[in-house]
C-alpha cells in the first residue's frame, strides 16, 4: 500500500506496452535487467527533455556529439540547468593551453552561491531549502528566504573578521545548518573553503590547514555520535597548534552548555552572525569570474602528502548540478538526502547541486542505525525524501538488521536511489533495490572522483538498470576504457580514462601543478587517466573493478597509504610501515598495516593495540586499521620504494605479479607466512 503510486504507474505502463517500454534508442535490454524506465521518465525526465532539445536521436548519439564538441554540449547543458549568470559567457571553453588547463565560460560572470540562493528566494521565498535532523531528534528547517538571509548575515560576520577574496578558510564541522551557511557565505565573499572530515584526528586536520595556509578555521563545540559527545573543539585546538597560519577560530554552538569548551582569548569567537536586521545586500553583487577558486578539497593519493584539488565557481557546482539533473533526474521541489560528510566530495556536491536545481536538501548529523536500525528509513518518511543516496557499506550494515525496520516505514516518496563510494556485490544491491525501492526505483550507480567534481560513469533515468552496473559514461562525459597503450578495449579490464575535458576538472593541485600533470595527464598525453580499473561487458554496461593505484577506500572513504604509514610511524616503536587494503564483507575494504619495529622493541598485543590507536589519533576512528602485523622487513625495489601491491598479494595468498624490481624476496615470504594465520583468525 505504501508504494501504491509507483504501482499505479506500472499498471499504466502495462496497459500501454508499446509506449511504456523503452524503445531501443533509450538503452540496452535483456533478461538480466532489473529495472526499466516508466512513462514519466521516458517523457518527463530532465534527461528526456534535454535529449529532445538536443536534436539527437538517442543517448549514444548525444554522447558522441558531446565527445566531438564539448563546447556544444556544455553550452546546451548550462542553458538546460538555467544557471543564474551574472553575465552570460561569450564562449563556452578555451583549450588554447591544452585540455589539462582548459578554461570555461569565457567572458561570463558566475558566483555559484549567488546562483544557488537569489533565484529561488525571489521565485519562492517560503519554499524549503534545508531540513536538518540531529541524532537526538532535533529538527530545523530553513526556507529559501531564510537561508539567503542567514548566508548574508554570516558573510557580513566573516568579512568583519577579515576574510577576503582568495583567503583560505577551513570548515571542520559535521553536517549542520551552519555548515551549509558557512560554505555559501564564503562563496559569496569569493574566499576559498577547505572542507575537512569531522572524524579526522588533529594531525590530519593540521596537515590540510597548513598546506593551504588557512587563516580561519570554522568548527563546533562538539556533536553527537551514537549518543556520545564528540568534543570537536578540542581536536580543532590541537590542530591549530600545529597550523600557525590560523589566526581565528569561529565556533558553532551545537551542544550549548552540555560541554565545557576550551577557549583561547583573542583567537576564538562564537559563530554569532547578526540576526536582528540582516545587512542589506548590495543591489548589484560584484561579478565573479567563473574561474575564481571557491573550494580546495584534499584527496589522498598513493604517495606523498594529500593532494589539494582546486575547484572554481564555474566548475564543480556546474558539473555536480548537471549530474544530478541528467543522471539522477533531480527536479525543482524534489528532496535530496545523501548520507555523507562535508569532508567527502559528496557533501559539497549535494549542497551546491541541490540548491542550484531548486531542490530541498536534507542534512543528518548522526549514524545510520542509532538509536534504532530504522533511523534512516524514519528520516525518509518524515521528510518525504525523493532521492536517497547510500554507499554499499551502509546498505551492508543495515541489511544485518533484516527487512522489518524498512517495512515499518512508508517510503513511497522515494523516486530515485543513488550509490557511490565503492563497487557493489549482488546481495546488498538487490536488497537495496527490493526492500528500500520496492523494486520500482532505479539505483543510479555513480562513480568518479573529487578531482572531476562528480561522475565519470553513471546510470541515468532512460537506460535500463543491470544489477551492480553503470549504464555508461555520465551524460556528457567522454569516458573510455583503454589498454596499457591507451587503445580502446571492450570485454576486458582496462584503465578508466576521459578523452575530453570537463568544466568540473580540478584546476590543478594547490601549489603543485607538476604533481597534477603527473597524476592524471602524462601517461597518455591529452587523456585524463583516473586510476580505476573498469570493464564494459558485451551488452554495453560498465563496471568499476577497483583502484589501479594503491589508494585505500574504507567504507567509501579514500585515504592514501602514505597518510596511514605516517600515522603508524608516529608511534615511537615503529621505524617504518606499509599500509594495504584487504577485502571486507561489510566495509568493502579495510586497512592492514605492516610495521617494522625499532631495534630492541618487543612485539606483543599491547604494542599492536597502541600502534593502532596512534593511527586513530591521527586519522580518526573511521580509518582504524583492521590489523597491525609486525614484520622484519618490507618488500622494496632497489631504489627503496615500498612495493605495496606485492605485500598485499603475499598477505592474501595471491599472485604478486612482476617481481623483477624487488630487492628483498625474503620480505615477501615473511608476509606470506603470516597472511593465512591472520585471515583464519579474522
Amino acid at each position: 500500500p505504501s508504494r501504491g503510486i509507483r504501482k499505479a504507474r506500472l499498471r499504466v505502463a502495462a496497459i500501454l506496452p508499446g509506449v511504456a517500454q523503452p524503445p531501443p534508442i533509450f538503452g540496452r535490454d535483456g533478461p538480466d535487467v532489473a529495472w526499466r524506465p516508466d512513462l514519466d521518465l521516458l517523457h518527463e525526465s530532465r534527461l528526456a527533455r534535454f535529449l529532445k532539445a538536443s536534436g539527437e536521436a538517442d543517448l549514444e548519439a548525444l554522447q558522441r556529439h558531446a565527445t566531438d564538441d564539448v563546447g556544444w554540449f556544455w553550452g546546451m547543458a548550462a542553458d538546460d540547468l538555467q544557471l543564474g549568470w551574472q553575465r552570460r559567457p561569450r564562449q563556452v571553453v578555451d583549450l588554447s593551453n591544452g585540455p589539462e588547463w582548459s578554461k570555461w565560460w569565457i567572458g561570463g560572470a558566475f558566483n555559484y552561491a549567488e546562483a544557488a540562493l537569489e533565484p529561488r528566494a525571489e521565485r519562492d521565498p517560503t519554499g524549503l531549502s534545508l531540513i536538518w535532523e540531529a541524532e537526538d531528534g532535533e529538527t530545523r528547517r530553513l526556507t529559501n528566504a531564510e537561508l539567503r538571509d542567514a548566508v548574508d548575515a554570516a558573510a557580513s560576520m566573516l568579512a568583519a573578521e577579515g576574510v577576503r577574496e582568495g583567503d583560505r578558510v577551513g570548515i571542520f564541522l559535521p553536517m549542520l545548518v551552519e555548515t551549509v551557511v558557512a560554505v555559501l557565505a564564503l562563496g559569496k565573499l569569493r574566499a576559498i573553503y577547505t572542507p575537512i572530515f569531522s572524524g579526522y584526528g588533529a594531525p590530519a586536520v593540521a596537515t590540510r590547514l597548513s598546506d593551504c595556509e588557512a587563516t580561519v578555521l570554522i568548527t563546533a563545540d562538539g556533536f553527537l555520535r551514537r549518543g556520545n559527545v564528540v568534543r570537536l573543539k578540542e581536536t580543532a585546538d590541537a590542530a591549530v597548534e600545529a597550523a600557525p597560519s590560523v589566526r581565528r577560530v569561529v565556533v558553532v554552538r551545537r551542544l550549548d552548555d552540555r560541554v565545557e569548551v576550551p577557549w583561547t582569548s583573542g583567537r576564538d569567537r562564537w559563530w554569532d552572525p547578526p540576526t536582528a536586521t540582516p545587512p542589506p545586500a548590495p543591489s548589484t553583487p560584484p561579478e565573479t569570474d567563473p574561474e575564481t577558486p571557491y573550494m580546495l578539497i584534499y584527496t589522498s593519493g598513493t604517495t606523498g602528502r594529500p593532494k589539494g584539488a582546486v575547484h572554481v565557481h564555474g566548475g564543480f557546482p556546474v558539473k555536480g548540478a548537471q549530474d544530478l539533473a541528467h543522471c539522477f533526474d533531480l527536479r525543482r521541489g524534489d528532496v535530496l538526502f545523501w548520507f555523507t560528510d562535508l569532508g567527502w566530495m559528496m557533501g559539497p556536491w549535494a549542497i551546491s547541486g541541490a540548491l542550484l536545481l531548486g531542490a530541498s536538501l536534507v542534512l543528518y548529523e548522526g549514524t545510520p542505525d542509532y538509536p534504532g536500525p530504522d533511523r534512516l528509513w524514519a528520516l525518509v518518511e518524515r521528510h518525504h525524501v525523493t532521492h536517497l543516496g547510500l554507499s554499499p557499506t551502509v546498505i551492508r550494515a543495515l541489511m544485518a538488521h533484516g527487512s522489518e525496520p524498512v517495512r515499518a516505514h512508508d517510503l513511497s516518496s522515494l523516486r530515485v536511489l543513488g550509490s557511490t563510494g565503492e563497487p557493489w556485490n549482488p546481495g546488498p544491491w538487490w536488497w537495496f533495490f527490493r526492500e528500500v525501492g520496492g523494486g520500482q526505483c532505479p539505483i543510479v550507480n555513480y562513480s568518479g572522483g573529487t578531482e572531476v567534481s562528480g561522475g565519470i560513469v553513471a546510470g541515468n533515468p532512460l537506460t535500463p538498470v543491470k544489477p551492480c552496473s553503470f549504464g555508461g559514461p555520465a551524460i556528457g562525459t567522454a569516458a573510455d576504457v583503454v589498454d596499457t597503450d591507451g587503445r580502446t578495449v571492450r570485454g576486458t579490464v582496462g584503465e578508466l580514462v576521459i578523452r575530453q575535458p570537463l568544466p568540473g576538472m580540478t584546476r590543478g593541485f594547490w601549489g603543485d601543478p607538476e604533481r597534477y600533470l603527473d597524476t592524471y595527464w602524462r601517461r597518455f598525453p591529452g587523456t585524463w587517466v583516473h586510476g580505476d580499473w573498469a570493464l564494459i561487458d558485451d551488452d554495453g554496461y560498465w563496471y568499476i573493478q577497483g583502484r589501479s593505484d594503491d589508494t585505500l577506500k574504507v567504507a567509501g572513504k579514500r585515504v592514501g597509504p602514505a597518510e596511514v604509514e605516517s600515522a603508524a610511524t608516529a608511534h615511537r616503536s615503529v621505524i617504518e610501515a606499509a599500509a594495504i587494503g584487504t577485502p571486507h564483507e561489510l566495509k568493502g575494504e579495510v586497512i592492514v598495516v605492516f610495521c617494522v619495529l625499532r631495534r630492541g622493541e618487543i612485539d606483543d598485543p599491547a604494542l599492536r593495540a597502541a600502534i593502532s590507536q596512534t593511527v586513530v589519533e591521527h586519522l580518526g576512528k573511521a580509518l582504524k586499521p583492521e590489523a597491525i602485523e609486525v614484520v622484519t622487513e618490507l618488500p622494496k625495489t632497489r631504489s627503496g620504494k615500498i612495493m605495496r601491491r606485492v605485500a598485499r598479494a603475499a598477505y592474501l595468498g595471491l599472485d604478486p605479479g612482476d617481481l623483477s624490481a624487488l630487492d628483498n624476496p625474503a620480505a615477501v615470504e615473511g608476509i606470506r607466512a603470516i597472511g593465512p594465520r591472520a585471515l583464519t583468525a579474522s
